[in-house]
Order: C-alpha cells, then sequence, then structure tokens
C-alpha cells in the first residue's frame, strides 16, 4: 500500500476527487511524518498541527459534497518562516523579530493557497532573514539534510526543501534571492523554480529589492505547475508583479521538446565543478537530446557578476538591521553582522554602479536567449557538506556566494531558473541540473523539467525513509 506521505499534490486531488482518499488521514500521516523527522533535521520552526486537521476536516466535507473550493483544496503546504502566515509569527529566523502580534495577514501566495483550500501544516526554517545559503540561525539552530542529517539541507528555504524531501507536506513555499529555494532542492533532491521576477507577488517588499523571488519547492514539475497556477494569482499589495498570466502552466508542461535550441554551460565564468556533478549533468544533456531538443556546448560568457551581487545583497542585509540598537545586533548571526557592516559602508554610487553591471548581465542573457531558448548549467559544483557552516572545507572564500556561482546571476537577470535532480554521487548524495530560460518564459522550464521527469532523470534519487536512516540529529 503506497504511504500516503509519498503522494504528490496531484496525486492527492485525485484521490480526493475519486474518494479514495480523505484529506483528514493524508494530514494525519504528514502530521506523523514531521513529528518523526522533526528531531533529526530540524525542518519546522512552528507545526499547527490543531489547525491542520481543523481545516483537513472542513477540505473533507467539501469533498464529501462535491464542491471543493479551488485546485488544491485538503493538499497539505509549508510555508517558510520568511512569508506571513496569519494566526502565528513570522520570525525571519531571527532573535530580533518581537513575537507579539496581532500576525492577521496573509503573504499573496500564502492568501492564493488559502483561497485554493490548501491546508497549512506550519512554518520551515530559514537562516536570518534568509541571508545566506544553507539554513541554519542562532533562533532556530541547524537544519539537515535528509541523505544524511550531519550535512547541510542548503539554504536559504533548507526547512522547506527537506521537508518535502522527506515527506512532510508535498508541496511548499520558499523564497529565492540568490538561489534560495534552487540550493536547497539541489542539496536534497526535489524540484524547485524561481519563477519570473514578478510572477509571484510579494508582500511586504523584500529589503533585498528585486533581487527576491516567491518559488514553489515540490516533488516534480507537474506538482510545481500546480502550485504555480495558484499562486500567480495577482495581489494589489505588490506595485512590481508581473502581468496576469495567460497560459495555463498544467497544460504547458506537456508539449514535446523537439526543436527546442539548448545551450549547455558545463561551467560559467570558469567556475569548478565536482566530477561527479560534471558528469550526471552531461547526462541529464544528452537526455534532452534524446527527447529531441537541439544541444550544444555554449557558455553564456558573462563574467562572474559576484561583486555586483555583494552590494546590492549586502546592502539589503544592512538596511533589515538598520533599526536595531545595539543590544538586539548582539543577537544576530555573526556572518550576518558581517555582512551588513560591508553593505552600510557602500556608497549610493557603488549601489549604481552595482546597478549597471545588472542591467548590463540582464541585456546579455537577452541577447544570448535570442539564440537558445534554454540554458543547461549544472544547480550547483559540489554535493551537500557539513551543516552548521557557510562554505564546505578547502573551498576558497568566505561567504556562501564562492560555492552558488550558477544561481544568483539569473536573480540578477530576474529570470526563470529551475532545479531537478540528475542522480547521486558514489556517496548517495543528490546532484541537481539548472535550467533556465528568458524572463517570462516559466512554462518553458517547467516543460522541459517536465519531460526529464518523464524520462526517468530523477528515478531513485530518494532519502532514506526516517525510521530506517543511521542518522544523528542536524548538526551534531
Amino acid at each position: 500500500m503506497t504511504d500516503l506521505c509519498d503522494l504528490k499534490a496531484v496525486q492527492l486531488i485525485e484521490g480526493y476527487t475519486a474518494r479514495t482518499v480523505s484529506p483528514v488521514e493524508v494530514v494525519r500521516a504528514v502530521l506523523d511524518r514531521i513529528a518523526t523527522i522533526q528531531p533529526l533535521v530540524n525542518a519546522f520552526t512552528r507545526v499547527d498541527a490543531e489547525e491542520a486537521l481543523h481545516a483537513a476536516g472542513e477540505s473533507a466535507a467539501r469533498w464529501a459534497r462535491g464542491e471543493p473550493c479551488g485546485l488544491l483544496d485538503g493538499v497539505p503546504v509549508a510555508v517558510k518562516d520568511m512569508l506571513l502566515l496569519r494566526g502565528g509569527p513570522t520570525l525571519r529566523g531571527s532573535l530580533t523579530v518581537p513575537v507579539r502580534g496581532p500576525w492577521s495577514e496573509d503573504a499573496p501566495a500564502v492568501a492564493r493557497l488559502r483561497e485554493h483550500g490548501a491546508v497549512f501544516l506550519g512554518k520551515t526554517t530559514t537562516p536570518e532573514f534568509g541571508w545566506k545559503g544553507v539554513t541554519d540561525s542562532p533562533k532556530d539552530g541547524v537544519t539537515g539534510n535528509p541523505y544524511d542529517p550531519a550535512l547541510t539541507a542548503g539554504g536559504s528555504s533548507g526547512g522547506s526543501a527537506a521537508a518535502v524531501a522527506w515527506g512532510a507536506g508535498p508541496l511548499s513555499l520558499g523564497t529565492d534571492g540568490g538561489g534560495s529555494v534552487r540550493i536547497p532542492a539541489s542539496f536534497c533532491g526535489v524540484f524547485a523554480l524561481k519563477p519570473t521576477y514578478g510572477r509571484v507577488p510579494l508582500y511586504p517588499a523584500s529589503p533585498f529589492g528585486t533581487l527576491s523571488h516567491v518559488g514553489p519547492i515540490t516533488r516534480d514539475a507537474a506538482d510545481a505547475a500546480l502550485l504555480m497556477a495558484v499562486i500567480s494569482g495577482p495581489d494589489w499589495r505588490d506595485w512590481s508583479q508581473a502581468a496576469p498570466q495567460v497560459d495555463d502552466f498544467r497544460a504547458a508542461i506537456d508539449q514535446p521538446l523537439a526543436g527546442l535550441r539548448i545551450a549547455f554551460a558545463p561551467t560559467i565564468g570558469g567556475a569548478r565543478v565536482d566530477p561527479e556533478v560534471a558528469a550526471a549533468v552531461r547526462r541529464a544533456v544528452a537526455l534532452l537530446a534524446d527527447l529531441g531538443a537541439v544541444v550544444e556546448e555554449a557558455d553564456p560568457g558573462f563574467a562572474d557578476p559576484v561583486e555586483a551581487f555583494h552590494v546590492l545583497w549586502f546592502s539589503g542585509a544592512a538596511r533589515v538591521v538598520q533599526p536595531l540598537d545595539a543590544e538586539r545586533r548582539a543577537l544576530l548571526d555573526p556572518g550576518l553582522r558581517e555582512v551588513c557592516a560591508q553593505g552600510a559602508a557602500y556608497s549610493a554610487l557603488d549601489y549604481l554602479a552595482a546597478v549597471d553591471a545588472r542591467m548590463a548581465l540582464g541585456r546579455a542573457m537577452g541577447r544570448f536567449h535570442s539564440r537558445y531558448d534554454l540554458l543547461v548549467t549544472p544547480t550547483l559544483p559540489v554535493p551537500a557538506f557539513a551543516a552548521g557552516v557557510e562554505v564546505p572545507p578547502g573551498w576558497p572564500g568566505r561567504r556562501w556566494t564562492g560555492w552558488t556561482p550558477f544561481t544568483y546571476p539569473f536573480n540578477l537577470t530576474q529570470q526563470p531558473a529551475a532545479t531537478l535532480p540528475c542522480g547521486l554521487t558514489a556517496g548517495g548524495l543528490p546532484i541537481g541540473v539548472q535550467l533556465v530560460a528568458a524572463r517570462h518564459a516559466d512554462a518553458l522550464v517547467l516543460r522541459a523539467a517536465h519531460a526529464l521527469y518523464g524520462a526517468g532523470l530523477a528515478d531513485g534519487v530518494r532519502p532514506p525513509a526516517p525510521g530506517s536512516a543511521a542518522a544523528r540529529p542536524a548538526g551534531s
């Protein structure tokens, strides 16, 4: 008998429609799974079990009447603790955020999910204010990886990725300002999409400005297309949101890949890539060719934009903590204090120069995508490393951007970018391949990913059952 925690959102909706499964039994199973995995990987900051079961009961009654209220009625969803979820605090992984409420408002994507009957499980872990590519914070501790809880889940949406990978709900909302849904999804062997900026409305506005996107972390591209059909709905609170989506993401994913022009970049800007990662990504590219795409090796040709990214990112971090007095600043993650000091030292001219570099990169990628429909790269150059540190041992540089050269450039350009698993290392750790398209071509990214799932690329990428894993708690 299939474990209810293994069912994807699309399968749950099919089961609810056929009345072969009930939202109540699904949510109970997922809550049991959360109780099992939480001591191992620390994926959640808060679990709203009573509220989730109440919502599941209401959903079950609607399905019994044949009157579901939306596309995700009764489907369990987790929300990263950077996004407002009414009824409880959103503390952003920080000891400096007051717990007092009223916490009476949903973020736009959360509001759309609520309208469609989703069942909220609770909030997932994030580093403090989502500032880095791994998930640990002074407030919530370290989040581990389901494949080995002594290793990092990645970040900053690490709790969401760990939860989805280990069956604690098929869907989760994350945020991505420099790779923050793609990094943990790659490390945890699941799917994630950073949509085109503005495709999913965001409120309150991110202090990191137009680098930060809201996106889904799911088990596959079909579930992500379903989730995107919901969370892309408009919200007047975000003045920078994109125009309403015309095409249905769910319909677009089944189109064939024949004739698509795909550029494969084994590296960008000379970034070093682990040989096992490189080999797995090449196999994914070969599969795209087998599916009918026209593939050639082509580097997009830009220099590493890390300095411009740092100016924008660190300035945003400085803005986050600007209202804090010295006593509360002392509570911050030490690494965050460092980058905030660096960000506060930049001038307005430094910031505008970074904006100029960003616009030049956007033009370069626009030109590149006039020749190629998709760009394929490794998602990350390395597999997951020890939990609780910002940089892998022996890796040059002190900041997380040193080992994420394939993710943050596409936050600068606001392009849609997805990751899906393309194999395992010899040590059994997931490897991710990244698919990037021109701005507003989100459906194309989902379509290519869906085809790769259908061709079996991700088969066998699955963590050990939590009850059988020879695992120790995260960070121990």
